[in-house]
């Protein structure tokens, strides 16, 4: 595997690293690569593990002159996303786009324009499908200042050869009680902090976003009683979906103040920089509209997870029951599987809806 020229980074310890809890393997591994980074990385696990966080610290660890110490402006403008050799692609649509693998491909033969490196960060790019031999002869020889790490939930078949390329980094869904120490440690209450444990199913920023959203316990009861409410009507059937579509927005509120607060922040540092506009506030927002949308997938998905739950309860000492129980169970799984596509949400929530009521 080839490895880049290699560049003094400072000390192997690098604070920033530091931010990334919960996966001390992944932390080794990228401490050990930091005198002589390799060309391409794949960090793996499920959403929500701290996957984009990580390779946006390690490259502050690579741009930074002290090694990654995590109070530069080097490291604050990487790990906010403002420094201009860190490079951040995302999908638009339910699947990675040809042209988005073309513009990696030409992004990846650029120079860096002020650190030593430039590192481009592909999101989801277990999803490229048929453009992924357009990505490979780049993800094999990228120039030696190029180092590409590729964020991945899993390794489907059309994705194995990009990923035999990369140096694995695992990442893992943190324990409940992993959760609780660090929200504990970030200065959460500590009961508040083992209830949305108990909800967020591993992943940090779920958990996170809870603390910040008193309406969660309301929306985990109204999907765990949701099987009581069904009569089998197509009108209650399209009611509950609008009411289910609409709590979704709760925590998509909570993360869009934060954005406004982010982008009052950029107005304000570009304003003290003589700007008369923040940079690049079109790629924000974008980024901005496509972290919403994810976000409302997740509440969704986390509710269907729910309610799933419920029938999973009714499998013990079910008796006659548990086929039915067992065809909910699957069809949960279907409705969970088409939210990744962009489906109409409130449309496919009734459909599951209508379903669930005929094996009531």
């Amino acid at each position: 595997m080839w490895q880049g020229e290699s560049v003094t980074v400072g000390a192997a310890a690098a604070p920033v690293l530091d931010r990334i809890v919960g996966q001390k393997g992944a932390v080794r591994m990228l401490r050990a690569s930091l005198r002589a980074p390799l060309h391409a990385y794949l960090f793996a696990g499920p959403p929500g593990t701290g996957r984009e966080e990580a390779a946006a610290a390690f490259a502050a660890a690579l741009f930074c002159p002290d090694g990654g110490c995590s109070k530069c402006e080097v490291c604050r403008a990487t790990l906010e996303r403002r420094h201009p050799d860190l490079v951040v692609v995302e999908r638009e649509g339910a699947a990675i786009a040809r042209w988005q693998v073309d513009e990696v491909v030409r992004l990846a033969s650029r120079s860096p324009r002020a650190a030593p490196y430039q590192v481009l960060v592909l999101v989801d790019f277990h999803l490229i499908g048929a453009a992924a031999p357009a990505l490979l002869k780049t993800i094999e020889e990228p120039p030696s200042t190029t180092v590409i790490i590729v964020t991945a939930d899993s390794v489907p078949a059309d994705f194995v050869t990009i990923a035999s390329r990369c140096a694995r980094v695992d990442f893992r869904p943190l324990s409940s009680e992993d959760l609780v120490e660090v929200l504990v440690g970030e200065g959460a209450d500590r009961g508040a902090a083992e209830t949305v444990a108990q909800v967020a199913r591993g992943r940090l920023d779920r958990a996170r976003l809870l603390l910040q959203d008193p309406g969660f316990s309301h929306r985990v009861a109204l999907w765990r009683d949701l099987p009581a409410h069904l009569d089998g009507t197509g009108a209650t059937a399209a009611a509950l979906a609008a009411q289910l579509v609409a709590s979704a927005e709760e925590p998509v509120e909570v993360v869009r103040q934060r954005q406004a607060r982010e982008l009052e922040e950029r107005a304000a540092q570009a304003s003290a920089a003589g700007e008369r506009s923040v940079p690049g506030r079109a790629e924000i927002e974008a980024r901005h509209r496509r972290e919403q949308r994810r976000v409302r997938t997740d509440e969704l998905r986390a509710g269907l997870a729910v309610l799933a739950g419920s029938y999973r309860r009714r499998l013990d000492g079910a008796g006659g029951q548990s086929r039915s129980a067992i065809t909910a169970i699957e069809l949960i799984d279907e409705a969970a599987s088409r939210l990744l596509l962009n489906v109409n949400e409130t449309l496919l929530l009734e459909w599951l809806l209508v379903k669930l009521d005929r094996v009531h």
